[in-house]
């Protein structure tokens, strides 16, 4: 039986219910303490959801591996191995690691979160990046060297915009180019296009701008802005021609400026050999601050509907492709569809005249009208014109004599 007086036995065990709780704070910090000293060990905050906790848990963890991986990476080559990195399914980088520790866990029915501490092999690390030709002994990009900026490369392969599929060979390029050479030159950051990465954007937002989508993932990937790389090759698959790029820079999820660039293709130059030039070519432009010249700003946005004449449904693909690639335009939308005809709703970043400048870029003129405008290649026609007749006469104005087209129905088959 104790003999310590009452208070002195309720001191003692709040005592040891403190000590308790110090433990506790002293235990889950230290997968902290111990990423901060070992050089191959990296602490990443993990959150996810899947059908059960278990398949959260699962995710999160992989996910937090693979950005771990990528911050080791980065820490040991000085922020040029991101852009080297090649892909690794989770098997292979499980086998580059040598344990995980876990701190502040908590997860409900379909949500898993956490701190995950992972260690990796020195060895076994350092033979990858060896083998993917990145030089170790780096001190990581530093806040001098200048701001993060997260690149989105899509491929725009006919109609269809490419971010995460494969093939994408506009993103390979870029995963191959080394970011931050210069003093002062902004770090470009590409994803690796984890499942974090592949739930915060995909090539449709991108394409279009999403403001939501394109500031998560610039958070996500620790940048300050986003820059949306729009490659489009022409000329046959084997045997390209030039490689038309845009690059929109977003602040904030919203438009900064947006610059265009044609690359021709060298004689004998593969498609491949091409995209790594042209990456490697706007890479230098991002990190000179676009000194060939001032940007235009985009800060503007709009919507118009316009009518496009056409010669059947492949011409309306070519057209649209067309449109797709400019940099100006953020979405093409179809609301109507005739083999003669299509309206569009287009939605630009600028203004008008901006619009208009950028669609001469690509022989696509725009004729304003009232009340819709109408782009055409190689010519301009104006919208159909208002029918100010009586119902079932012929219109008081010709549509084909306004389009500068003889008109068998018209006396003298004038113009």
């Amino acid at each position: 039986m104790s003999t310590l007086p009452p208070l002195r036995q309720a001191v003692d065990r709040c005592g040891g219910i403190v000590a308790a709780a110090l433990l506790l704070v002293l235990l889950a910090t230290a997968p902290l303490r111990a990423a901060e000293d070992d050089p191959y060990s990296v602490t990443v905050s993990v959150d996810a959801t899947g059908e059960t906790s278990g398949k959260a848990r699962d995710q999160a963890r992989n996910d937090g591996e693979r950005r771990a991986f990528a911050t080791l990476a980065e820490r040991l080559s000085g922020g040029a191995a991101p852009a080297k990195l090649p892909k690794l399914d989770d098997n292979a980088l499980a086998d580059l690691l040598a344990s995980f520790e876990v701190a502040n866990e908590r997860m409900s029915g379909v949500r898993y979160i956490a701190d995950v501490t992972y260690h990796f092999q020195a060895a076994e690390v350092q033979r990858l990046l060896q083998k993917s030709g990145i030089a170790l002994g780096g001190a990581g990009p530093t806040p001098e060297s200048g701001k993060s900026l997260v690149v989105i490369p899509v491929y725009q392969s006919g109609a269809a915009s490419v971010l995460w599929d494969d093939p994408n060979p506009w993103r390979d390029a870029w995963a191959q180019q080394p970011s931050g050479t210069s003093p002062g030159a902004p770090h470009l950051a590409v994803p690796l296009g984890d499942a974090g990465d592949l739930t915060a954007i995909d090539a449709a937002k991108a394409r279009a701008g999403d403001p939501t989508a394109l500031a998560a993932i610039a958070r996500r990937n620790g940048g300050e802005e986003a820059i949306v790389a729009l490659a489009t090759l022409r000329g046959a698959p084997g045997n390209p021609t030039t490689l038309d790029v845009a690059v929109r820079r977003y602040r904030g999820g919203q438009p900064v400026d947006v610059h265009t660039d044609t690359v021709a293709a060298n004689p004998g130059e593969r498609p491949e050999q091409l995209f790594r030039r042209a990456a490697s070519q706007i890479a230098t432009d991002i990190e000179s601050g676009w000194k060939k010249g001032p940007l235009p700003r985009y800060d503007q946005q709009g919507r118009l509907t316009a009518v496009l004449s056409i010669t059947g449904l492949e011409d309306w693909v070519r057209v649209r492709e067309r449109l797709a690639a400019l940099p100006a335009i953020r979405t093409v939308n179809l609301v109507t569809l005739s083999l003669q005809e299509a309206t569009i709703e287009l939605d630009y970043l600028g203004s008008i005249d901006q619009l208009k400048t950028s669609l001469a870029e690509a022989k696509l003129d725009l004729v304003r009208g009232d009340p819709q405008g109408s782009p055409q290649s190689a010519s301009m026609w104006p919208p159909k014109p208002r029918r100010t007749d009586r119902p079932g006469s012929r219109p008081a104005i010709c549509r084909i004599r306004a389009w500068g087209r003889r008109c068998r129905r018209c006396p003298g088959n004038g113009v």
